[in-house]
Parts: structure tokens; sequence; C-alpha cells
């Protein structure tokens, strides 16, 4: 890879690339509130949670997106949309999803056009099909000559890096210390790829009940930081 790709690989990948992850916490604020995550330990186990939850139905929807995107096959991205969306059972995730993805879109397009990608949006704009972050993600960075494994990558380090970060506003930890947590986590994520690389959207996983239980909690909560 050139250094120029490389780099804008990094631009889209960055924690503060303005798509409005820094509005969400994934869910975990609403743990904190509830005592279920508290101290390094637990905060640890929620993100590798959240993370092999992400790969197993975000996951999949990205690398059939960026499949999509290699062989310009708009029906098959919006299969692909269509699938994650229907998945997300609560309303602060379907909302993340596609605020997130549309933002993306919109950015991706005024940064560097591309056909498929202006048909996505297009659609998106008309209400024509949702418009999820994950796929979005997926069709931008085939469209930058990004590897499929790339992707994944970078899509399982945001979803990591967008719980720390709220971490660090939620809660007494450090720097030093999520940092470190994040240099852990990474070390399962060719695991993660590796099990959900032959999979089809019919394989999609969205089976995690606390964490839907604790989305529905927030939806009610008088006081939140965060919109998820």
């Amino acid at each position: 890879m050139r250094i120029d790709q490389l780099m804008r690989l990094l631009q889209f990948g960055d924690s503060m690339f303005p798509v409005g992850g820094f509005s969400f916490s994934n869910g975990l604020e609403s743990a904190i509130a509830r005592g279920l995550v508290h101290d390094l330990d637990t905060l640890g186990s929620f993100v590798r949670t959240a993370a092999h939850q992400a790969a197993a139905s975000d996951g999949i929807a990205l690398l059939e997106a960026h499949r999509a995107g290699v062989a310009g096959d708009l029906d098959r991205v919006l299969r692909a949309d269509r699938a994650v969306h229907n998945r997300k059972l609560n309303s602060e995730m379907r909302l993340m999803t596609v605020r997130m993805g549309r933002k993306l879109a919109e950015l991706a397009h005024r940064i560097r056009p591309a056909p498929l990608l202006s048909e996505w949006l297009s659609a998106v704009q008309r209400s024509a099909t949702p418009g999820t972050f994950p796929v979005g993600l997926g069709l931008v960075l085939a469209g930058l000559g990004a590897t499929e494994k790339e992707a994944f990558a970078l899509h399982q380090y945001g979803v990591a890096t967008m719980i720390l970060g709220a971490a660090l506003r939620l809660m007494k930890v450090t720097h030093l210390e999520t940092q470190a947590l994040l240099f852990e986590l990474t070390a399962s994520a060719t695991d993660e790829y590796e099990g959900i690389a032959e999979a089809s959207l019919d394989d999609m996983a969205s089976f995690a009940p606390l964490l839907d239980i604790l989305a529905a909690c927030h939806v009610k909560s008088h006081v939140r930081l965060f919109m998820s």
C-alpha cells in the first residue's frame, strides 16, 4: 500500500473523524449507571463483549458491503444495509448506526466522490435504504482500495475506541489504562475476522440480551450524557 493510501485509511478510521461517534457510548453509560461496569476489569469485559457482538453482526454487513463495493453491485449493498438495520432491536442503536452512516456517506462524497457511493447516498436521502454505518464504511473503504481485512480492522478499532472514549468521561479511568486495554483488545481481532470471513447475511447474529436491556433502560433515563 502506498503511503497516501494508508494515510487516507487512517483518516477515515480516526476517532476524531466527524461522524458523531463521540455522542454515543454504545451502551456503556447505562451499564455504569446500573453498576455492571465499575472498574477497569469490568470495562474490559464490556468492551470485549461489544466488540464480539459487533463482529458477528455489523462486521458481516461490513464485509458484504466491501465485497459489493469491489464488484460495483448496488443491490448487494442495499441488501446488506437493510439486513443490519433490521437486526437492531432497540431505537438507540438504530439511531446511532443511521446517523453515523449518513454522515459518513456525506463526508466521503464531499472528500472523494465515487459513483457507487453517490448512488447509495441518493438512496439513503430518498429513504429507500436506511444508511447504516458498517455498510457505509465497507463501501467507502472499498473505494479507497482497502482490503476487507483492513476494513474490518478499522471497524473493530472504532467500536473499541468509541466505548473507551466514553469511559474516560463516565468513570475513573486514565488515558494510560484505556490505551493499555485497547492494545490488549486488538489481540482478538484476527480470530474475530476469521470467524466471520465466510459468513453470509443470514448468519448475522445480533443476540446480546443484556446490551439490549441496557439500551432500553437508557431510553427512559432522566439524566444522560450520551445518545446511547
